[in-house]
């Protein structure tokens, strides 16, 4: 029967079988608990399960291994159990379908881990994770791979690819995960997902969870107008409504019934139920297929002759898009100074500020967004006000600790649109570290994944590569740290950003030049302009914060110079003087510096400046 199922599939549809999860809850199992290592503890529970749902009349059985990849048995200290985990899911379904004519197929599920280019996980990392699984399920004896429930279908792609290297001649069924838009969680449509996924060797094209069967098969609709391979569809038992602290899915066995009818009639061959499907739903299910009429008709299949493949828009030249873009481009020293963000919303000294650092030849004002996780002025608000009244770029600092994906997209739309041209890509300090330690933070992406969104947007495409219309014209910068103990992390990361499209890095604060010199020639194979970071010490506990509390490399010999200053303003004189020191020191190794204003001191700032000889001296 094994090597009949795409014949079989392609005369009559399959039923799968429903949740294994919801089955679980339901007797008593927390949702804290491991549930793939069940099939270690508790082999009864989930062969029990199986067998309730071929009972019911399910034709294949998905293996209780959705999350049993290394990623998310890490969380539970489980990572050395994949194998057996898996060994076992297959196993124990085996045993329980011993009995009935029916198909094991092996769940594979996603890692929850961002993969490049949206997060730190490459893809041989991904591919490997996969191909990890994937062999112990084939050892274990499944009949064919469901790879099911991802939204970002790159990931998918890393999935199918080990799936074909493992075990090339099993059967492939490819499922993602949509929301009421038809859209994956990484932007894809079904007319980006589809070509796709054929192209990339899918024998089956599904969609399943998270939507209920109204909107799964508005999606399945468009599908079957691409692709004339067979289709899978394992909708939720409808949107879950929270009663009393649980989620209900509220969709009854017949009304799931009626629409397998309707995911059959418009072409699917594999159908089932995601979340909150039971045993009594697939058993309604299975006699509703049972109808003549349903299992007779022939869907029209419609495949569209020429999918038009979405297509990226020329990005704008480097030197078009920002007099910042234009000195970068140019090779010029680029000079920027730190203007933060006020606690309120009166900007007077900050926008005199901006003023001020213009008239003395400040190429470009750097705003960060609530350094330390602290409460300030939004920064993309400060940066409108000061290019608009002050006259002179603002370079916004962009971060992932406060928005998700939909939210950074929208976000740096509306930027474009109102004239902000220039980035730092970062991924924000957690809230942990500031006045709200209980605050909520998102980092849907890191700063990869950030640069990855940006770039996209520049060419005119959203993360799931569908087109926007005209690209918007950022220039793309990073962060740095030349003097963190793990310089190897922080260089593979550095790769990873310029890769995506990172065009000039901006470094933290820099008072030992060896750790700078050392960090440059680390990333000589993959350089982009480097403007380094330059701080003007006020005080000597401002230099031990720095070392001790910001983890900044400060020498002893930098806080012994700022402990012999006799009085307040001595120690500013000196903080300048090393600061001004240090510039000059990297001013031939790099393309700009970037000066911070401690205390909102902007005449600080330019006395460093005066170091390069080109900048005035006026008052702030």
């Amino acid at each position: 029967m094994v090597a009949d199922l795409l014949t079989r599939i392609k005369q009559s549809p399959v039923l799968c079988d429903g949740a294994m999860g919801t089955q679980l809850y339901a007797k008593g199992v927390f949702i804290n608990r491991c549930y793939d290592e069940l099939n270690l503890s508790q082999p009864d529970l989930i062969r029990g399960i199986h067998h309730d749902y071929l009972k019911a009349g399910a034709e294949i059985i998905e293996t209780n291994t959705f999350g049993a990849n290394s990623f998310r048995l890490a969380r539970h200290s489980l990572a050395d159990k994949v194998r057996e985990i898996n060994y076992s899911g297959a196993r124990l379904a085996r045993e329980a379908a011993k009995s009935f004519d029916v198909w094991v197929a092996g769940s594979v599920g996603p890692l929850d881990s961002r993969i490049e280019p949206l997060g730190k996980t490459s893809f041989d990392e991904a591919r490997q994770a996969f191909r990890e699984q994937i062999a112990a399920l084939v050892e274990g004896g499944v009949d064919l791979l469901i790879l099911e429930t991802f939204g970002y279908v790159e990931e998918l792609h890393q999935a199918m690819l080990a799936a074909r290297e493992v075990a090339p001649k099993l059967p492939l069924i490819a499922q993602v995960t949509i929301d009421e838009d038809s859209n994956c969680l990484d932007g894809s449509d079904p007319e980006t997902f589809t070509p796709r996924l054929e192209e990339w060797g899918a024998d089956v094209i599904g969609c399943n969870c998270s939507v209920g069967p109204v909107a799964m098969l508005e999606a399945i609709e468009r599908v079957r107008a691409l692709t004339s391979l067979p289709l899978a569809a394992q909708p939720n038992a409808g949107i879950p409504r929270s009663v009393e602290g649980r989620n209900i899915y509220l969709c009854s066995p017949e009304y799931m019934a009626s629409y397998a009818r309707k995911f059959v009639g418009a072409g699917v061959r594999v159908v089932g139920g995601c979340c909150g499907t039971t045993p009594d739903h697939i058993r309604v299910m299975k006699s509703a297929l049972r109808v003549g009429e349903a299992r007779a008709k022939t869907p029209s299949v419609q495949v569209a002759t020429a999918v038009a493949t979405p297509t990226a828009t020329p990005a704008q030249a480097l030197a078009e898009r920002s007099a910042v873009g234009r000195k970068l481009a140019r090779g010029e020293f680029l000079t920027m100074v730190e203007i933060v963000p006020p606690k309120g919303t009166d900007i007077r000294k900050e926008l005199e500020g901006a003023k001020f650092l213009k008239s003395v030849g400040v190429d470009a004002i750097n705003i960060p967004d609530s350094p330390r996780a602290s409460a300030k002025m939004s920064n993309q608000a400060l940066s409108l006000l000061i290019q608009r009244d002050a006259g002179i770029e603002a370079i916004l600092h962009f971060t992932c600790r406060d928005r998700n994906v939909l939210g950074i997209q929208s976000d740096l739309l509306g930027a474009a649109a109102v004239g902000i041209k220039n980035l730092i890509c970062i991924t924000g300090d957690p809230p942990k570290m500031g006045n709200y330690p209980d605050a909520t933070a998102v980092f849907d992406v890191d700063a990869i994944g950030l640069v990855n969104i940006v770039h996209n947007l520049n060419l005119g495409m959203d993360i799931g590569a569908n087109p926007l219309g005209q690209g918007t014209s950022f220039v793309i910068g990073v962060g740095a740290n030349p003097g963190l103990t793990d310089l190897d992390e922080e260089v593979r990361r550095f790769e990873y950003k310029v890769a995506a499209g990172a065009e000039y890095a901006v470094t933290q604060p820099v008072f030992d030049l060896r750790l700078l010199e050392n960090f440059l020639r680390r990333i000589e194979q993959f350089r982009i302009p480097v403007v380094a970071g330059i701080w003007p010490l006020v005080s000597v506990r401002n230099a031990e914060f720095m070392k001790n509390e910001l983890r900044v490399s400060v020498p002893d010999a930098v806080v012994e110079r700022m402990q012999r200053a006799s009085t307040p303003q001595a120690a500013r004189d000196e903080g300048v003087a090393i600061a001004r020191q240090m510039l000059l020191a990297v001013r031939d190794a790099v393309q700009g510096a970037q000066i911070s204003a401690p205390m909102g001191r902007y005449s600080s700032a330019v006395d460093v400046l005066e170091a390069l000889g080109t900048k005035s001296s006026a008052g702030a």
